[in-house]
């Protein structure tokens, strides 16, 4: 009966505020509280949750990390991922691959998934990579590219992320001027590969050398460009796919003949190639009389990148008795950390920042008189 009593009180109770309201028990129950509270918790909450949510989950995509500028690009991945993580408004993961197959395969894999809130920032191996990418774009995941930008996908990405590419052939250029190249003089260009980084790397060289492009804010003096017909008598090595022991194989063939010994300048267009120069000219695949015909003309071997054995090289550390010789080595700054960068700039897009599409970092020539105020890696 208590019980009875009490529950009529308590009903009464509840009409009265409802009245009181100006609303009816049907009306207050059709628009439930927690529908308030999630638009003013939306309202509230910071740009990067409303932009594309709080769980957005990137995943990174490099080559393997073992050495070299390649590897090194996923140890530096590696560090800013787990800060990423620390920082805990996104999540990041780093997923490496050994080949452009490997990472092809990656690619579908994610986006098999159909995961929301996802984010790509890839290092595209070689461009047979462009389908998968084109994945990407088709199923409208944000992505950043990273170094190896694949032709006629620029525009789909968030941010194409690279080193002056050009700029470094310029570099090179500029530097063998100032050294005393003339126009008509032999050169010898030591090619990556035969993607548009390396395609790049020439340009900028030749471009320097007519007068299209500037260096550091300067271009050539009228009086040393050249013509169209000197930089024809470039030589191009042809793809070394960036690598050491193929270079020093070139170089030792093309010391063969002994016609070649009066080459002065040797544009590699990486530390590793530049290394391979100087591994054979240290070797027993050149014989004395050749090695000394080609330093006695004071060559000057240009690299890039930041390798911490060419760096070793610029401070007098290794190879000295032969970069003592030399008419002039240097190299220009391409390092494996501008992936931190390529991240950054998805990280930013994400809490809903301007990003730069287009975003090339500019390089610099490293010699023996400032090699101690560059980081270098192994």
């Amino acid at each position: 009966m208590k019980k009875k009593l009490m529950a009529a009180i308590l009903t009464g109770v509840m009409a009265l505020s409802l009245a009181a309201c100006g609303g009816s028990a049907q009306t207050a129950s059709s628009e439930p509280a927690e529908t308030a509270e999630s638009t003013a918790a939306e309202e509230a909450a910071p740009a990067e949750e409303t932009a594309s949510g709080e769980s957005t989950h990137i995943y990174v995509l490099t080559a393997s990390e073992d050495h070299g500028w390649t590897g090194s690009v996923a140890t530096f991945a590696k560090e800013k991922v787990e800060e990423l993580n620390a920082e805990g408004t996104f999540t990041a993961e780093l997923i490496t691959s050994a080949s452009a197959a490997e990472q092809i395969t990656t690619i579908e894999d994610i986006i098999s998934k159909g995961e929301e809130n996802i984010a790509i920032v890839v290092q595209p191996l070689d461009d047979t990579v462009q389908s998968a990418i084109q994945g990407i774009v088709d199923a409208d995941i944000p992505y950043v590219a990273f170094d190896r930008i694949i032709a006629g996908l620029e525009s789909t990405a968030v941010s194409n992320v690279k080193g002056d590419n050009a700029g470094i052939g310029a570099a090179a250029a500029a530097y063998f001027v100032e050294l005393g190249m003339k126009p008509g003089d032999k050169v010898y260009v030591y090619e990556g590969d035969t993607s548009s980084v390396t395609s790049l790397r020439d340009q900028g060289f030749t471009d320097y050398l007519t007068g299209a492009v500037e260096y550091a804010g300067e271009t050539i003096a009228d009086d040393a460009k050249w013509t169209e017909d000197d930089v024809k008598a470039i030589t191009y090595s042809g793809a070394m796919n960036w690598s050491r022991s193929d270079t020093k194989a070139s170089f030792e063939s093309l010391m063969g003949d002994s016609a070649n010994t009066d080459i002065k300048w040797f544009y590699s267009e990486d530390d590793e190639l530049g290394m391979g120069i100087l591994e054979a000219l240290a070797g027993g695949g050149i014989d004395d009389a050749t090695k000394t015909a080609f330093l006695g003309n004071k060559p000057v071997i240009t690299g890039c990148g930041g390798l911490g054995e060419f760096y070793d090289v610029l401070k007098g550390a290794s190879y000295a008795d032969i970069s003592g010789q030399l008419g002039g080595i240097m190299s220009v700054t391409y390092s494996p950390s501008m992936i931190k960068t390529a991240i950054q700039d998805m990280e930013d897009y994400l809490n809903g920042q301007e990003v730069e599409q287009d975003h090339v970092i500019a390089c610099e020539i490293v010699t023996s008189e400032n090699v101690d105020n560059y980081e270098a890696f192994n």
